[in-house]
């Protein structure tokens, strides 16, 4: 196993995409950390995937969320190896000028600045262990807008960005950034 004794954290992890990562994560002989806003089906997930798979509730564009998961983690284990930002959310298809400043706040929230905040929750312990994987989950709608979905297809054209940035950056540290950009699937976002 390819991942063994590794820890890995996967947002948005109680179903859709995010649960199926946390299943190959698992696979590799990884423990995971399934996180996700919806307690419950975190913790039922966490309950039939069995003792390597440790559920927090976390809404990850909220800092003070985020350094409590960060507490929980480092409280049950010594390192972590691999931060998977796969939560997501989109508006629904409206013509960018009818699409409500809340819809927008919100997608950004989830969709970019968690990215920011996990970093920063992280990043610091990746470098100083020397080693480390941060996976972002982008979309094929931010290299090939669809119409009406401007302000996600936007959003996932900034985590494209965003990751190319933070890996020039973070290579030196030895701490790899990748994105995949996956295309519209059946989950729960949709």
């Amino acid at each position: 196993m390819r991942l063994e004794n590794k820890t890995a954290i996967v947002t948005g992890a109680a179903s859709g995409l995010g649960k199926a990562i946390v299943e190959k994560f698992l696979g590799e002989g990884s423990r995971v950390v399934i996180v996700d806003v919806n307690e419950s089906a975190a913790r039922d997930l966490s309950a039939t995937l069995g003792p390597k798979t440790l559920a927090v509730k976390t809404d990850v564009g909220d800092t003070k969320s985020v350094e409590n998961l960060k507490k929980v983690v480092f409280d049950n284990f010594d390192s972590v190896d691999v931060v998977v930002n796969n939560a997501g959310v989109t508006h629904l298809p409206t013509p960018l000028d009818e699409v409500t400043e809340e819809d927008f706040d919100r997608v950004f929230r989830i969709n970019c600045k968690s990215v920011f905040i996990m970093a920063k929750a992280f990043v610091p312990h990746m470098k100083k262990q020397g080693s480390g994987s941060i996976l972002n989950i982008a979309s094929t709608a931010g290299v090939s807008p669809r119409p009406n979905l401007n302000w996600y297809n936007s959003s996932k054209g900034w985590m494209n960005t965003a990751t190319r940035t933070m890996a020039v950056e973070l290579a030196p540290f030895g701490v790899r950034v990748n994105a995949v950009n996956p295309v519209a699937s059946e989950t729960p976002l949709l």
